[in-house]
């Protein structure tokens, strides 16, 4: 079975932003791969100035949510470090029974990696170069820094729902046919265990 990967642009974040840009980049997946009946919900993100689209589907938002804990936990434990979530949707066959048993395995059809680098901020003054400006404020250059880093962000994140989007408009043919009644495909999201 042909499996479609789609490697979406690393994102910049602070340990604060990860929770609201995963939830959106992980909804964003899973509803434009809905079927059936859902009942769609806006949401605006609180740092951004976007509104994403979930599937209403209590299991899902509990399910993505429960992986955005783990991810974070995960990140807390390996700071400064490049990570990856795998969001990964499937088939589940049955296998041939054999004597003993009755398996199903599961033939993954589409798999989407979320690419974060979640970043420490440095403190204020922190080896900056000392003699390019001098700053009357201190606290107004540092919050016009971050305003800036946040707009760079939001962008991006606009650029990845736009790759997003994109990739599911372009790639239809390894779609499974779909089961009737079914809401949505089943599918797994994967956290890092250990990456270098």
């Amino acid at each position: 079975m042909n499996c479609e990967a789609c490697q979406l642009k690393e994102l910049e974040v602070e340990h604060f932003e990860i929770s609201e840009v995963l939830r959106c980049i992980l909804h964003t997946i899973v509803f434009l791969r809905a079927l059936g009946l859902v009942q769609p919900k806006d949401v605006d993100l609180e740092l951004f100035e976007i509104t994403y689209v979930q599937c209403g589907v209590v299991e899902v938002e509990k399910k993505i949510d429960e992986k955005i804990e783990h991810f974070i936990s995960w990140v807390e434990k390996h700071p400064n470090k490049k990570s990856q979530i795998c969001l990964s949707f499937y088939e589940v066959k049955s296998k041939q029974p054999s004597w003993f048993t009755n398996k199903t395995e599961r033939l993954y059809w589409e798999q989407w990696y979320v690419n974060l680098n979640v970043t420490q901020r440095p403190k204020p003054y922190s080896g900056k170069s000392h003699h390019t400006k001098m700053v009357v404020d201190p606290g107004e250059s540092a919050s016009e820094e971050r305003s800036s880093r946040r707009a760079m962000l939001e962008a991006s994140l606009g650029e990845v729902l736009s790759q997003i989007i994109k990739f599911v408009n372009e790639k239809k043919d390894h779609v499974p046919p779909i089961s009737e009644g079914v809401i949505y495909f089943p599918y797994e999201i994967t956290i890092p265990r250990k990456f270098h």
